[in-house]
Protein backbone atom coordinates (compact mmCIF):
# COMPACT_ATOMS: atom_id res chain seq x y z
CA UNK A 1 0.00 0.00 0.00
CA UNK A 2 1.27 3.72 -0.46
CA UNK A 3 0.55 6.55 1.38
CA UNK A 4 0.48 10.16 0.41
CA UNK A 5 0.89 13.32 2.69
CA UNK A 6 0.68 16.59 0.87
CA UNK A 7 2.33 19.32 2.23
CA UNK A 8 3.64 23.39 1.21
CA UNK A 9 -0.31 24.50 0.62
CA UNK A 10 -0.62 28.62 2.12
CA UNK A 11 -1.96 31.83 1.36
CA UNK A 12 -0.21 34.04 -1.12
CA UNK A 13 -1.79 36.78 -3.25
CA UNK A 14 -2.35 37.24 -6.67
CA UNK A 15 1.09 36.61 -9.32
CA UNK A 16 2.54 34.56 -6.74
CA UNK A 17 4.48 31.44 -6.61
CA UNK A 18 3.82 28.18 -4.01
CA UNK A 19 5.30 24.91 -3.79
CA UNK A 20 3.32 21.44 -3.61
CA UNK A 21 5.04 18.68 -1.73
CA UNK A 22 3.95 15.10 -1.87
CA UNK A 23 5.89 12.52 0.41
CA UNK A 24 4.71 8.66 -0.24
CA UNK A 25 5.37 5.75 1.95
CA UNK A 26 4.48 2.19 2.34
CA UNK A 27 5.95 1.58 -1.13
CA UNK A 28 8.27 2.95 -3.83
CA UNK A 29 6.34 5.35 -6.26
CA UNK A 30 8.90 4.59 -8.35
CA UNK A 31 6.98 2.47 -11.23
CA UNK A 32 3.49 4.63 -10.13
CA UNK A 33 2.23 7.21 -12.21
CA UNK A 34 1.40 10.40 -9.78
CA UNK A 35 -1.21 13.53 -10.55
CA UNK A 36 -2.44 16.09 -8.72
CA UNK A 37 -6.24 17.04 -8.49
CA UNK A 38 -7.91 20.09 -6.58
CA UNK A 39 -10.95 20.92 -5.24
CA UNK A 40 -12.86 23.75 -4.68
CA UNK A 41 -15.96 25.09 -2.52
CA UNK A 42 -19.32 23.70 -4.45
CA UNK A 43 -17.14 22.08 -7.39
CA UNK A 44 -16.19 18.63 -8.55
CA UNK A 45 -12.59 17.91 -8.01
CA UNK A 46 -10.14 18.43 -11.41
CA UNK A 47 -6.99 17.02 -13.07
CA UNK A 48 -4.45 19.48 -12.46
CA UNK A 49 -1.33 17.76 -13.81
CA UNK A 50 0.34 14.33 -14.00
CA UNK A 51 3.74 12.56 -14.35
CA UNK A 52 4.65 9.43 -15.39
CA UNK A 53 6.28 6.91 -13.84
CA UNK A 54 9.79 7.91 -15.42
CA UNK A 55 8.85 11.46 -14.88
CA UNK A 56 9.50 11.53 -19.37
CA UNK A 57 5.92 12.41 -19.86
CA UNK A 58 3.38 15.06 -18.22
CA UNK A 59 0.03 16.40 -18.86
CA UNK A 60 -1.84 19.37 -17.70
CA UNK A 61 -5.08 20.88 -17.19
CA UNK A 62 -5.99 23.57 -19.83
CA UNK A 63 -6.54 25.72 -16.84
CA UNK A 64 -3.03 25.37 -15.52
CA UNK A 65 -1.07 25.02 -18.86
CA UNK A 66 2.19 26.99 -18.49
CA UNK A 67 2.02 28.23 -14.72
CA UNK A 68 2.49 25.02 -12.95
CA UNK A 69 4.82 22.08 -13.07
CA UNK A 70 4.95 18.71 -11.97
CA UNK A 71 7.85 17.01 -10.97
CA UNK A 72 9.15 13.92 -9.10
CA UNK A 73 12.01 12.38 -7.21
CA UNK A 74 11.85 8.60 -7.57
CA UNK A 75 14.73 8.16 -4.87
CA UNK A 76 13.17 10.19 -2.22
CA UNK A 77 9.54 9.01 -3.08
CA UNK A 78 8.49 12.56 -3.48
CA UNK A 79 6.18 14.38 -6.27
CA UNK A 80 6.18 18.08 -6.79
CA UNK A 81 3.82 20.85 -8.00
CA UNK A 82 5.77 24.46 -8.66
CA UNK A 83 2.77 26.58 -9.19
CA UNK A 84 3.57 30.20 -10.91
CA UNK A 85 1.39 33.03 -11.80
CA UNK A 86 -1.20 32.10 -9.26
CA UNK A 87 -4.99 33.30 -9.73
CA UNK A 88 -7.81 33.44 -6.87
CA UNK A 89 -9.59 30.76 -8.87
CA UNK A 90 -6.58 28.72 -8.32
CA UNK A 91 -7.92 28.50 -4.80
CA UNK A 92 -8.67 24.69 -3.61
CA UNK A 93 -7.51 21.76 -1.69
CA UNK A 94 -4.72 20.08 -3.54
CA UNK A 95 -4.60 16.50 -3.39
CA UNK A 96 -1.85 14.50 -4.42
CA UNK A 97 -2.72 10.50 -6.38
CA UNK A 98 -1.55 7.51 -7.55
CA UNK A 99 -2.64 5.58 -10.25
CA UNK A 100 -0.74 2.11 -9.76
CA UNK A 101 -2.39 0.36 -12.56
CA UNK A 102 -2.04 2.05 -15.47
CA UNK A 103 1.31 3.60 -17.28
CA UNK A 104 0.46 7.10 -19.13
CA UNK A 105 -0.50 10.36 -17.60
CA UNK A 106 -4.51 9.93 -17.03
CA UNK A 107 -6.63 12.74 -16.51
CA UNK A 108 -9.44 10.39 -15.20
CA UNK A 109 -10.57 10.92 -11.97
CA UNK A 110 -11.29 7.17 -11.74
CA UNK A 111 -8.10 6.10 -12.65
CA UNK A 112 -6.26 7.16 -9.05
CA UNK A 113 -7.00 4.45 -6.69
CA UNK A 114 -4.57 6.33 -3.70
CA UNK A 115 -5.29 9.77 -2.52
CA UNK A 116 -3.81 11.89 -0.22
CA UNK A 117 -5.92 13.96 2.54
CA UNK A 118 -5.07 17.17 0.99
CA UNK A 119 -3.50 20.76 1.41
CA UNK A 120 -5.38 24.11 1.19
CA UNK A 121 -4.38 26.51 -0.97
CA UNK A 122 -5.42 30.09 -1.07
CA UNK A 123 -5.03 33.38 -3.95
CA UNK A 124 -5.78 36.93 -2.43
CA UNK A 125 -6.68 39.42 -5.18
Amino acid sequence: QVQLVESGGGTVQTGGSLRLSCAASGRSISIITMGWFRQAPGKEREFVAAISWSGGSTNYGDSVKGRFSISRDNAENMVYLQMNSLKPEDTAVYYCAADRYRRGTSYYIWDYDTWGQGTQVTVSS
